[in-house]
Parts: structure tokens; C-alpha cells; sequence
């Protein structure tokens, strides 16, 4: 008899994760795990946090759903903890489900604000999945035929004439930049390109929309990472890490814009479920100082990794900010992270064909860290010297 079956999307690894706390998970036969991947970023304040687990409990034997045609005070008291932790309390806040939700909310405020339809991406872009979200990403396989509607133009990371050239002609609703890239292996924009972006946005009326979905909520060690840059976005999306596994995504939103009813809306947006594990994240960020913890630990994390590049000709490069990490090496990333996970029981991330990317929850420690590159260097001293399986 059929029944039915998942939709196979992923090519899955051979584990089944049952349990978290804080930095590791646990598989159904018992082996523990180091979590330098956090499920893809999102996991920001650990694995069942105590705190978390108690308000998020405390909410569900209240009320786990209404809709947002009522008052819902956690969204009003969400709205300025954000505020005041990121530094953009005179910002307002529109609360959606996934981080592609977001990211489509913000290319529309920014449509309906000027009237336009282009937009500027930067090469290697990843944005989500969904419509317009998809389309400012750039990667042919994943834009259905539907979705490739000639709105998008991908530009050169850290080159500012291709963009200022494209910016001249006047009709570019929105410019959307990834401050660290994620899937597109952890570049890093630069200041200087930040700048000049953000004045020619300013000069020919063209918003900025920076996505910190991955790279932001902490990540950096700033709150933001366009914080490093000395910008500041017309529009900022977040997801991942605001809710530490609830689902859950928003935007921050310029004072220049006034809502409109009708225009934006949502079923399960900002819930109380989803506002209680928002609140608990912050909640631990402020007591746990998170933030400085990622830029700390972050800053450690880089050092080792560079040092063990000068006796490890495998590692090409290392780039990234905070506990959001890339690592290039000369063997694809693929079968690094398979001896990391089943040889040496530890999660990380890819991007590309060759670049280890780094996610780990935002608790993590020193003594983490060491751990995390003795068992790197293991896999990596598995490998011949002139291996170069590029």
C-alpha cells in the first residue's frame, strides 16, 4: 500500500539530531555532536536555552495563536526592544514568517514608495526562494521560468562605477546587499563601497536594502553588520536568529515610510508565539551580552583559523566577521563536511564548491573553538599535501 512521502528537496546526511543544549546536539543512537553550524544560523542563544523553554511554555498554556486583527501587545513591546538593542528606535517594524517574506515585503515597500521596478543585486546574491526573493538571487537553477521577470541586474561585489553607472539611469527602485555574503561564500563588503553605495542610492532616490538574515542579529559582533560599515539602510530585513528556531522574519522600516492599509498583511505574522521566543532571544542577548561574545569569540575564531592556514596548505583563505565564517580550502568543502560529521562529530556549513562556512550558535566559547580546529585539522592532515581535488 502507498502512503505518502515527504518531497525530496535536500540530500540528507545520514543522522537523525533528536536533542540540543547550548553548543551540541545528540543524535537517536547517543553520539554527541559540536554545533558550528546552529541549523543553518539560527540558532543564536543555544539549543533549549532554560529561559526560552520556560517562556515559551509559559505562552503556549496562555495562548499559542490570534490573529492581527486585535491588539497584541508582545508585537508593541518586540518592536521597541529591537529598537533600542540595534540602535533603530526611530525605525518601525513590520513582523512576517521567513526570511524570503521578509526580503519580498521590502522590495514592495520599496516599489510602492518610488514607483519603479529594477533592482541591483550583487553577484553570487541569495536572497530566499520565493518570487521576488528568488529572482534577486542569483542562481539560475533555482529561478523558475515565472519567476525571471528582467527586474534584476547582478553587479560586481566592491566595485562601485558598474552600480553608480546603473544607479544614473534613474529607474532603480531598490539596491539589495547581503553585508557578509552567506550562501555566496562569506565575502565581506567593504567600507568604502558601503558608502558610496548608500550616497548613490541617497542621490538618484533609490532605496537600500540591506539583508541581514544570515549576517545579522549579533552574528557580526555588531548588532548588524552594516554597523561596520557607517550606513545606515533605508530598509533592513532579519530572520534566522530572532527567534532561536521559531519561525519568524521582519522588517525594519525607515520613518520615511507611512503605512498604507491594505498594502501589506499577514496570517501567522509577528504571533504571540513567535513575539514570546523573539522577546526570550533578546532577553538572553542583554543578560548573556551576546554580541560581544559573538565579536570576541568571532575575533578568536579568525585568528586560529589564520594561523593554522601558515602550517595548513589546504586553507587558501579565511574571511568573514564575528562567528560568520568562511574558509577556503583546496578540497571541496562536500567531503570535508562529511569526515567532520561522521568521523569527527561536528556540524558545519558550506557555500559554494570549496568555502567551510562557519554558523555556530552565538554562546560559543574559546575552549569551543579549539576544539572545533583540533578536529578540522585531523580531517584536513587526512589529506595528501597535493591533494588540490579542485
Amino acid at each position: 500500500m502507498n502512503s505518502m512521502e515527504p518531497f525530496n528537496v535536500y540530500p540528507l546526511y545520514d543522522v537523525n539530531i533528536v536533542k540540543g543544549k547550548g553548543c551540541k546536539v545528540w543524535d537517536d543512537k547517543g553520539q554527541e555532536y559540536l554545533d558550528l553550524y546552529g541549523g543553518h544560523a539560527v540558532i543564536s542563544i543555544g539549543h533549549c536555552h532554560p529561559h526560552y523553554i520556560k517562556k515559551m511554555t509559559e505562552q503556549l498554556n496562555k495562548l499559542g495563536f490570534y490573529s492581527n486583527s486585535v491588539i497584541n501587545k508582545l508585537q508593541v513591546e518586540l518592536a521597541e526592544r529591537l529598537g533600542k538593542i540595534s540602535g533603530y528606535e526611530d525605525y518601525q517594524l513590520f513582523l512576517v514568517n521567513s526570511g524570503a517574506e521578509a526580503n519580498e515585503n521590502a522590495l514592495k515597500l520599496a516599489s510602492f514608495q518610488n514607483g519603479r521596478k529594477r533592482v541591483l543585486a550583487i553577484d553570487k546574491a541569495f536572497h530566499g526562494r520565493t518570487s521576488l526573493a528568488v529572482e534577486v538571487t542569483d542562481n539560475p537553477k533555482i529561478v523558475a521560468p515565472i519567476n525571471d521577470n528582467d527586474h534584476v541586474t547582478f553587479l560586481p561585489l566592491n566595485e562601485l562605477e558598474p552600480w553608480e553607472k546603473e544607479l544614473a539611469k534613474g529607474d532603480v527602485c531598490a539596491c539589495i546587499i547581503e553585508c557578509i555574503q552567506g550562501v555566496g561564500g562569506c565575502n565581506v563588503v567593504s567600507k568604502e563601497f558601503a558608502q558610496g553605495l548608500a550616497a548613490a542610492c541617497k542621490k538618484y532616490g533609490t532605496y537600500l536594502i540591506t539583508d541581514e538574515i544570515q549576517c545579522g542579529y549579533g552574528r557580526s559582533g555588531k548588532f548588524f553588520a552594516h554597523q561596520w560599515l557607517g550606513i545606515k539602510p533605508d530598509l533592513i530585513t532579519v530572520a534566522k536568529g530572532i527567534g532561536d528556531g521559531f519561525p519568524m522574519s521582519g522588517v525594519l522600516i525607515s520613518p520615511e515610510f507611512k503605512p498604507v492599509f491594505g498594502r501589506l498583511g499577514t496570517t501567522f505574522g509577528g504571533n504571540h508565539l513567535a513575539c514570546t521566543a523573539a522577546l526570550a532571544v533578546l532577553d538572553v542577548f542583554e543578560k548573556e551580552h551576546l554580541v560581544e561574545n559573538a565579536n570576541t569569540v568571532g575575533t578568536y575564531l579568525i585568528e586560529q583559523l589564520k594561523k593554522l592556514q601558515q602550517s595548513e596548505p589546504h586553507i587558501k583563505d579565511v574571511r568573514g566577521r564575528g562567528l560568520m565564517v568562511g574558509v577556503e580550502m583546496d578540497i571541496p568543502q562536500g567531503e570535508v563536511r562529511k569526515k567532520l560529521i561522521y568521523e569527527q562529530h561536528c556540524f558545519t556549513g558550506g557555500a559554494g564548491t570549496n568555502v567551510l562556512r562557519i554558523l555556530p550558535p552565538l554562546i560559543l566559547t574559546k575552549s569551543d573553538v579549539d576544539d572545533f580546529l583540533y578536529r578540522l585539522k585531523k580531517v584536513l592532515d587526512n589529506y595528501p599535501a597535493d591533494s588540490n581535488a579542485e
